[in-house]
Parts: C-alpha cells; sequence; structure tokens
C-alpha cells in the first residue's frame, strides 16, 4: 500500500464527511483544501464561524463543501464535534485548534463522545523512501507502559487499521532489544507470549511475531543473518513498541531522519479519530483523513454485518 493508491480508496467513498473541532485554524484549513482538491470528504467545521468563512473565501473553496457551526471555545467546538459523529452526522472526528486535553475529554465523554469500551490506541503509517510499502507502527502516543493485555487489545487494533487498507494477512512484530526471551527483560516475555497467543488463535487476522529487534523485523538480510525464519522476520507490516518512549523515538526518528510521510489515526473509539500534530504537513493531515476514512468504512461494514 502506497498512501498514493490510499488517497485514491478515500475519494471513491460515498458521503464521506469529516467533523472538525476548533477549525479556525489556517494549517487545519490547508488540510481541508488539500482534501477537498482530492474529492475525499466534505467537512462539518466547528469553531469561530467568522474566521472560518474567511479562511474558505481565502482559499477560494466551494462553501457547499462545508456546513459551519459556530462554537465560542474550543472545547464547545470539540464536545459538539464528537457529538456530530457520535449521532451520525459525520464518520471521523479530526483535531483542530485544541489543547490535546480538552479534545481527549470530549471523546471519551460517555454521554456525547466517542468511547465505545474498547481501548483506544494510536496507530501511524510510514511511507518511507526506499521502502516498496509503508509500514505501521504503534502505540507511540496513548500507552505510556502497556500491560499484556494492553498489547493484545494494540495488536487488534492496529491489525484491523490495516486490513481496512487491504492488508488481508498483516504481519506483526512485536519489537524488543533482542531476540531471546530474556527473564530479565519483561518486553521480550510479552513479545513470546503474544506470538504464542496469535499461534493458538487468541489474536486472530494477523501474524505475530517476537521479541524482534527493529533491524530483524524490517530487513529481510537482517533477519537472515541472525537465522530469523517465518513470514515476520524481516517483511513487518507493523511495528509493535513495548512502550511509549520507543514508539516516539521511531515515530520522529522517521520522519526527521528518514523523512517519511505519515498518517496516524486512533482507533477503538466510535469512528476514527484524527489526532494530528501542529508539526504536521497539510498533506500529512490529509493522507491522516484518509486512513481514517478507509476505517470508518471498514467500521461500517462490520456494523452492519452485526
Amino acid at each position: 500500500m502506497r498512501f498514493s493508491e490510499m488517497v485514491e480508496q478515500a475519494a471513491r467513498l460515498e458521503d464521506s464527511v469529516v467533523a472538525i473541532a476548533a477549525a479556525d485554524d489556517e494549517e487545519v484549513m490547508d488540510a481541508v483544501a488539500l482534501a477537498i482538491e482530492n474529492d475525499l470528504a466534505r467537512f462539518h467545521l466547528f469553531g469561530d464561524a467568522t474566521r472560518i468563512q474567511q479562511m474558505i473565501q481565502k482559499r477560494a473553496l466551494r462553501e457547499s463543501q462545508f456546513v459551519i457551526t459556530h462554537t465560542s471555545t474550543s472545547q464547545e467546538a470539540a464536545e459538539r464535534a464528537a457529538h456530530a459523529v457520535r449521532k451520525g452526522d459525520a464518520s471521523v472526528l479530526m483535531k483542530g485548534l485544541v489543547p490535546t486535553a480538552t479534545f481527549m475529554k470530549a471523546v471519551l465523554n460517555k454521554e456525547t463522545g466517542l468511547r465505545s469500551g474498547n481501548v483506544l490506541s494510536h496507530v501511524a503509517l510510514f511511507e518511507v523512501p526506499g521502502r516498496e510499502s509503508a509500514i505501521g507502527l504503534t502505540d507511540a502516543a496513548i500507552h505510556i507502559q502497556p500491560t499484556l493485555e494492553d498489547k493484545v487489545k494494540i495488536i487488534e487494533n492496529g491489525v484491523s487499521a490495516l486490513r481496512a487498507l487491504g492488508y488481508g494477512l498483516p504481519k506483526v512484530a512485536v519489537l524488543a532489544a533482542v531476540e531471546v526471551v530474556n527473564p530479565t527483560m519483561q518486553a521480550t516475555i510479552d513479545a513470546a507470549l503474544l506470538t504464542q497467543m496469535n499461534r493458538r488463535g487468541q489474536i486472530k487476522d494477523c501474524l505475530v511475531d517476537g521479541p524482534l529487534a527493529l533491524d530483524n523485523a524490517v530487513n529481510l538480510v537482517a533477519a537472515q543473518q541472525k537465522g530469523l525464519t517465518g513470514d515476520v522476520a524481516g517483511q513487518a507490516d507493523l511495528l509493535v513498541v513495548p512502550q511509549i518512549e520507543v514508539g516516539n523515538v521511531i515515530y520522529k526518528s522517521l520522519m526527521y531522519f528518514a523523512h517519511a510521510s505519515v498518517a496516524a489515526i486512533l482507533v477503538g473509539a466510535r469512528a476514527p479519530v484524527v489526532l494530528t500534530s501542529r508539526a504536521d504537513t497539510a498533506e500529512a493531515k490529509m493522507y491522516s483523513l484518509a486512513f481514517a476514512l478507509l476505517n470508518a468504512q471498514q467500521t461500517k461494514k462490520v456494523k452492519q454485518t452485526i
């Protein structure tokens, strides 16, 4: 899967609507303009209506692409945008110019937000120069020190996110510093347990292997030099990190050293959530929207079969 293919797939979806909390932000509106240029969605924008209209006019965008709801504060914008998605008026929620803590409080509100009872986790997808296909990373934003049980849910969320893009049986590498189980290193014990749980059918719809060091997860030659065999070693589609610091460092290393493009969403809620950074480019925000829209479509299909 290349990001261009992901955008093309998302553009073929019908009736896609994105609710944006505190959309009165230049960087967010640049991403919206790019998304409209690629026929991704229509938008319900919450925030300062006057400023939003000025930004739309500045970019010469068609007002028919938007519904604008004026809100007085970023908190109100977050709450009303989340509620719009909960009601089914939009399929994806996106963060605008609102503090992350305020935004996540609205997402997790039991009565008006998107809490589903499932574990919420972050899934990032990177298109790295020199690699033929994108590679996923989870969890680099939500779980600080995930337990074994948390990691099961994190894997399930990540696998679901990739399957929405067309990955039939994602290859999941559970990362650690070494490739062997070391009783003094909890990450290796968890990785081995997760691998066995997958083999026994407790974690489904994917192939899990670990512990694997990063090089042996993504490079086939490195895996072969260590004598590692199987379908995951050197060929991983999804990297599962042992703790947030590892995920954060890999995430930012790929962006700033490898100059990778990134798409990232939160999964596990009632609907996908786009939680971008102000440092993300308009293109990255647009890729994240495409990623979220494809996951929203998959969620809709699952609900229809239940």
